[in-house]
């Protein structure tokens, strides 16, 4: 044999022989897919590393949508997803509580309520009236021609119709008539008018929501919103709290009448209600209703690996536990904090 043969049989050798030895000491790992509201992303990153610490066969993999769209992973588009977890609790029996197939079993019979949150106006120092705004005056500065305000798209994201109700209700709490349509309403063809009967304001909208100025900007979730503020695209936008503070940002707390972060306010946050404007996915109601902000998690009927899953749901749940900056707060223990909620309850 040839000394370059040779040279080449004792590379092919040494190549075989790692090959086996990354076999037998690198065991294939169980890939969980988590699917959370974009809200949820921060705080994740932190659960992520640490229950993979905990579970080195575990390869967690999380994918962030908007609340709706995080569902409709599930539920229209038919992946197998092994958690699901919403900033809106209500949209898991809105959207799963129903039938997988004819004849079959739902998407999902449970969900544990886990984190509260609250709406802010979140901004930074290069935003318009910047050195201005504050608690009292924050509708004032939204309300001018030549402030831009972004919210996220209510089709998808919870955090969107969370915005138009915010804006409606400040409306009836300051009272100041023509407050939705001089902040938002008036940036749409034809305008987005609240209508009132019965003491509730309804805001129906319509099938693709398109700014028709310059004023106001959408974006498939709230944390997409981050980077258009970031540059100076928008001047304020509509954002939970735990995401302004998490993301380093500046914000307006708004009064507990109108924030959807106070239990002892959920008969006013009821007075209003989003009528979504289309009807192109069968799981999604048509009708969200004004309600304190409740963060919930699931696992799919269908879910590739359920015990990991359930395992991971638990290690979450633990971790929510404990408060933590730039985290939604954990769910207080006083009344209608319960955790788990069954299709049977």
């Amino acid at each position: 044999m040839t000394r370059p043969a040779a040279f080449l049989a004792v590379l092919i050798l040494a190549a075989f022989a790692a090959s086996a030895g990354c076999t037998e000491t690198t065991p294939e790992r169980t890939v969980l897919t988590v699917v959370p509201a974009g809200s949820l992303l921060l705080p994740l990153e932190e659960v992520e590393a640490a229950f993979e610490d905990q579970h080195p066969d575990i390869d967690v993999r999380v994918e962030g949508h908007g609340s709706i769209q995080a569902v409709r992973q599930v539920t229209d588009l038919g992946r197998e997803i092994d958690v699901v977890a919403v900033a809106d609790a209500s949209l898991i029996p809105d959207m799963m509580y129903i039938p997988m197939g004819e004849g079959e079993g739902n998407y999902t019979d449970w969900y544990a309520s886990f984190a509260e949150n609250e709406m802010v106006i979140a901004y930074t120092d290069r935003s318009t009236g910047a050195d201005e705004i504050t608690a009292e005056n924050w509708h004032h500065i939204l309300a001018r021609p030549d402030v831009r305000v972004g919210f996220s798209n209510p089709m998808l994201d919870a955090c969107g119709y969370r915005a138009l109700m915010v804006t409606a209700l400040a409306e009836e709490h300051y009272d100041e008539p023509g407050l939705f349509g001089a902040i938002i309403g008036g940036s749409f063809d034809p305008p987005l008018t609240p209508a009132r009967a019965e003491g509730v304001t309804a805001i129906t909208l319509p099938e693709r929501m398109r700014p028709a100025d310059g004023k106001v900007a959408i974006r498939d979730g709230s944390i997409y919103l981050l980077s258009l503020l970031d540059a100076g695209g928008i001047d304020y936008a509509f954002e939970y709290r735990s995401v302004a503070e998490g993301h380093g940002l500046r914000w307006i707390d708004l009064p507990p009448e109108i924030n959807l972060g106070s239990r002892a306010h959920a008969d006013d946050y009821r007075k209003v209600q989003v009528t979504l404007g289309f009807q192109r996915f069968r799981s999604v109601g048509s009708e969200r209703i004004g309600q304190p902000i409740v963060y919930a998690i699931t696992v799919p009927e269908n879910a590739p690996h359920p015990d990991e899953a359930h395992l991971f749901v638990d290690f979450l749940l633990d971790a929510f536990q404990e408060e933590r900056a730039g985290w939604p707060a954990p769910m207080d223990a006083g009344p209608g904090a319960a955790m788990a909620y069954h299709a049977t309850n």
